[in-house]
């Protein structure tokens, strides 16, 4: 059978050969005779065998088979109609042969896997057989070790007959396999007649006639011999009592056991007989024996030790059929197969010990067991009692595939017709797929070349105004100033959201995935609309559950273009009122949306109405009802996915019922008047949709007309860990604050503020109250923290309460600072009497901005205040004094501005107008602090300035570490690296990673602010080789930078 198989595999194979190699020839000969003009044309100047090489590949080329497969073959109709019927004829008979190989195939699986069926069957049952045995074998040799410890080794004895007789019926259920157990005492002639006084019976001999391998004699003689003088006997003393008749029997006198006894003796291991019939039982048994030794030989000892040694042998009977009839009852289909046991010792006789001749199909398998003898070999036969079904599945699999095939051909010629067509419309979508990619690229490579050819002047037009700004100049060019400085930068966010969109449809768009405190990102964005909001007379919030992770893994700069977007659109259409900017948890919304009974539109940060939030979140699939799981999956604190739920809430005009449905849609607005009166592009919110499905979310908005509107979207990040050796601020750990106001929702935004500085907050909603805390409380309040709204406008209160706090030392009078919206002159309306110990904190609040005040207030800044009541100027000049920078670019209107900005923090700037000098004023040994280098330049860009920079770095480093730089020699510097931040006016994502590739620290984009470039500095300077310190000293400068820019 398997030759056939293998003949009927062999010749479709063969077929299937002869019918590619014809096909090749012919294509080949069609390929050379189709392409001769042009191969005239492109390569007469070569030779017959370079033309050929040079050619090959193209033939060879699959989409060329098929292209010229289809056009001149089934594109002839000519020669299809004449090749259809004999190709008709040679794809059934290829069939039918196939299904007969298949047939074929399927018969000899099952066959194998009928075989492999039996194969495990027969190794079960025979490692089960060997499991048991050696279970009791084990056993055995544990009896032997008693008996030399307790009959041997103790004088007088502790076992005679009656305990061992005992012992071994109690533990019989160990050694199931096992019909008895006997111990034989190792006597030498001399000691022969002493013995049998001692024992009261004389030693017998074993049956008179030698055993046989299987004797058929089922009872032992009433009346047995003496046992014949010999050097030495082994007569059974203790015995089991199945076994009890053999006690006195000499073990020696038997021919089978005389072999065992002197092998196990030997050899120290269990010893086997040869099969033979049990008495009484007349069923096969054998006999495990194991040398008694009088002290514990070592492994490698000697036969000639252990012989000299032995003072006993102990026995064991195994009734093999008994023992395999019991394996085969444990097992389930003990009818499938039968099961035969040899010794197969000799090869050419073996002796059946179990079960009967195989009979049957002829299919059987082989199974070894390994009783624990090397000498004795025995094996287990298996075979199946039921011959074999027909193999049902390979004949309907052979016949359904000639079916099928037979269908196939019926229609494949319609299939045919169908291919000229299909292949010339592939072809035309081909060119045009070609075309879009073209224009794709063009339109990509336009818009980053306008970018960076707009951005390059814009940076040079915002840095000469911000330059402006800092000069001494009246109101009325100020305005103009500000007027022309807003101009660019709304011109610079078109160009970055028109890049966007461009990237997002392209689908070039890529996350990053770094560490980052959503806390401060939220914050800083906060600030961006300050001005804004100022001038509207809004007010901003945010607040951050305490649920979130302190250091999440995202990318920080997605998140925040997209809270900066609806940020926008809400300072854009909000007119009054506020905008709020919350953020939590899925599963913390969820909760506390299920506990909220009724939704109270007043009970808002401004006190006017609001849209619901949650039905912003409605259509989300993260909240379906569908997912009870869900809920209970990101509970979880060991998980490492954080799913935010971010909400932005403002009371602007809202967006009318019509309009909605096109929110999200790129270059739509809500009306026809929008452009003209706020102004966009209408991508915005496009370009924000199409990050969050990026960061696997979903966003969606609620608005009413005249009350407001509430955009939300989710986002999943990972859980960042927090650096242990981070510094973190306890300046303010332990004391108290009172937070006075009567807006719920106001209150718990100061009160996020102030524990994040580590402070104890506590709420009231009016000054009553805080009076009676203050003046009854038992812990010190250390400040007072009250919202303008909260202030009595007659201010009789305070009188009374600053005459008790100055008569008495009943309480330490807190500091009080003021909660005011930076349109309200509040402190013209204080009572003179606060103004010595009141401080006014402008809204937006922010961590980093309360920390200054309260430092300055509290002891730990500046205490005085200027002409006007508002807090004094920081004085910037210090935050870079000292500091060596170079900035190299080739533009000099860019070194100009760089220059300047850096200048403003007090830096000492050197400029570089291209990288080779940069390369020079880097080398090492040098006095700069840092360096700011441009990326497009000519001759040495700034990506290979870096790398030389970085290699000269190394090679001095080396130097240093290897002894060969002493430390005057390269200016008392250990290690040398520089912090290289880019400007460079290219925004795309592989500019960036090109960057970080280079060995550069930082990147900062054209146009940029004097800020941005302190901000890229500080931190590259903090990462390199500034404490821990330095990162508190960093968020501390710059709230000081806004707290400037508002007080200005």
């Amino acid at each position: 059978m398997s030759n056939l198989l293998t003949l009927g595999s062999d010749l479709v194979i063969l077929y299937f050969v002869l019918m590619v190699c014809w096909w090749l020839c012919s294509e080949m000969h069609m390929n050379c005779f189709f392409r001769a003009d042009f191969m005239d044309q492109k390569t007469s100047f070569l030779t017959d065998k370079s033309r050929f090489l040079i050619e090959l590949p193209k033939i060879f080329k699959p989409k060329s088979w098929k292209s010229h497969l289809y056009s001149h073959y089934f594109g002839w109709k000519k020669l299809r109609e004449s090749w259809w019927k004999k190709l008709l004829i040679l794809w059934v008979v290829g069939w039918f042969l196939g299904s007969v190989w298949i047939f074929c195939f399927m018969s000899s699986q099952a066959i194998e896997k009928r075989r492999d069926l039996l194969a495990n069957m027969c190794d079960e049952r025979a490692r089960m057989l060997q499991d048991q045995f050696n279970v009791s074998m084990n056993h055995i040799q544990a009896l032997a070790i008693l008996v030399s410890t307790f009959h041997h080794s103790k004088d007088p004895s502790a076992i005679d007959q009656e305990t061992f007789a005992r012992y071994t019926e109690r533990t019989a259920f160990e050694r199931p396999l096992t019909s008895g157990v006997a111990y034989a005492v190792k006597v030498l002639h001399s000691e022969r007649e002493q013995f049998e006084k001692l024992q009261g019976w004389s030693i017998k001999r074993m049956d008179a006639q030698e055993q046989s391998p299987a004797r058929e004699d089922g009872s032992a003689p009433e009346i047995l011999e003496p046992s014949p003088t010999q050097e030495e006997y082994a007569p059974v003393i203790f015995a089991q009592d199945t076994v009890s008749h053999v006690i006195s029997f000499d073990m020696f006198s038997g021919k089978e056991d005389h072999e065992n006894i002197l092998r196990a003796r030997e050899s120290g291991k269990g010893v086997l007989t040869a099969p033979f019939r049990l008495l009484k039982s007349n069923r096969l048994g054998v006999i495990l024996t194991f040398a008694v030794y009088s002290t514990e030989l070592p492994s490698n000892a000697t036969p000639a030790e252990r012989i000299r040694a032995a003072i006993g042998y102990i026995g064991g009977i195994f009734d093999i059929e008994s023992l395999v009839d019991k394996l085969l009852h444990q097992l389930a289909c003990k009818q499938s197969i039968v099961v035969n046991v040899y010794d197969t010792t000799d090869p050419d006789e073996p002796i059946s010990m179990y079960g009967t001749n195989l009979t049957g199909n002829g299919m059987y398998h082989k199974s070894n067991l390994h009783f624990g003898d090397p000498l004795r070999k025995h094996e287990m036969h298996c075979s199946f009692t039921h011959h074999p079904p027909l193999p049902w599945l390979a004949i309907t699999t052979s016949i359904g595939t000639l079916v099928i095939a037979l269908l196939i051909g019926h229609i494949f010629h319609a299939t045919v017709n169908r291919i000229a067509k299909v292949e010339d419309d592939y072809r035309k979508m081909m060119k045009l797929k070609k075309q879009a990619e073209d224009a794709d690229v063009a339109k990509s490579q336009f818009l980053a070349t306008v970018s960076h050819e707009i951005r390059t002047p814009m940076n040079g037009v915002l840095g000469m105004l911000q330059m402006l700004m800092d000069t001494e100049l009246d109101i009325t060019q100020q305005d103009y100033v500000r007027t022309a400085q807003a101009s660019g930068k709304a011109l610079v966010s078109l160009i970055n959201e028109v890049l966007d969109q461009a990237k997002i449809e392209s689908g070039n768009h890529e996350l990053e995935a770094v560490r980052f405190d959503l806390r401060v990102l939220v914050d800083d964005v906060l600030s961006l609309f300050y001005g804004k909001s100022q001038e509207k007379g809004i007010e901003l919030a945010a607040y951050v559950s305490d649920k979130v992770p302190e250091f999440l893994i995202g990318d920080p700069g997605r998140i925040r273009q997209i809270i900066t977007n609806l940020m926008g659109n809400s300072v854009k259409f909000t007119e009054k009122g506020h905008i709020f900017v919350s953020v939590n948890l899925v599963e913390e919304v969820i909760y506390s949306t299920e506990s909220e009974t009724e939704f109270q539109p007043t009970s808002t940060l401004s006190g006017l109405p609001v849209a619901d939030r949650r039905r912003s979140w409605e259509s989300f699939k993260t909240f379906s009802q569908d997912l009870p799981v869900f809920q209970h999956a990101f509970l979880s604190t060991s998980s490492d996915l954080i799913n935010l739920i971010v909400s932005v809430e403002d009371t602007g005009t809202g967006i009318p019922q019509e309009a909605q449905s096109r929110v999200f849609t790129p270059y739509m607005q809500v009306g026809s008047s929008t452009s003209r009166i706020h102004g966009g592009t209408g991508i915005g919110l496009s370009i924000s949709k199409c990050l969050v499905g990026l960061m696997k979310g979903e966003i969606g908005f609620v608005s009413e007309p005249n009350i407001g509107s509430t955009f939300t979207f989710t986002a999943v990040l990972t859980r960042g860990h927090a650096n242990p050796s981070e510094y973190k601020s306890r300046e303010f750990k332990g004391m108290h604050a009172l937070v006075v106001d009567h807006r719920p929702s106001r209150a718990k935004v100061v009160k996020y503020h102030l524990q994040r500085l580590g402070i104890h907050v506590e709420l009231v909603s009016d000054l009553h109250q805080a009076f009676l805390r203050i003046t009854n409380g038992k812990s010190v309040v250390n400040m007072m923290l009250i919202d303008k709204e909260a202030w009595p406008k007659d201010a009789d209160l305070w009188p009374l309460f600053i005459n008790i706090s100055k008569k008495g030392n009943q309480f330490t009078m807190p500091k009080l600072f003021l909660l005011d919206n930076p349109t309200c002159p509040a402190k013209s309306k204080c009572s003179n009497s606060l103004e010595s110990m009141l401080t006014v904190i402008t809204k937006p609040v922010r961590a980093s901005m309360l920390a200054v005040y309260l430092r300055r207030a509290m002891g730990g800044g500046e205490k005085d205040t200027g002409e006007d009541g508002v807090l004094p100027r920081p004085s910037l000049c210090n935050l870079l004094h000292g500091k060596h920078i170079l900035v190299v670019d080739d533009n000099i209107v860019n070194l100009r501005v760089a220059a300047g900005a850096l200048k403003k923090y007090g830096a000492e700037v050197t400029c570089a107008d291209g990288g080779k000098l940069a390369i020079k004023k880097l080398k090492p040994p040098h006095k700069f602090d840092a360096c700011f280098m441009d990326i497009q330049m000519p001759e040495t860009d700034g990506f290979e300035a870096t790398r030389m920079i970085r290699k000269m770095e190394s090679d001095a480093n080396d130097r240093i570490e290897h002894g060969e730089l002493l430390g005057e020699a390269c200016g008392n510097v250990l290690h040398w690296h520089v912090p290289i931040l880019a400007m460079t006016a290219d925004v795309i994502q592989a500019t960036q990673e090109e960057c970080r590739r280079c060995g550069m620290d930082g990147y900062v984009s054209k146009p940029f602010e004097g800020e941005q470039l302190y901000r890229e500095r500080t931190m590259a300077h903090h990462a390199s080789w500034v404490n821990h310190q330095t990162s508190h000293t960093v968020h501390s400068c710059f709230a000081e930078i806004e707290i400037w820019r508002r007080n200005r």
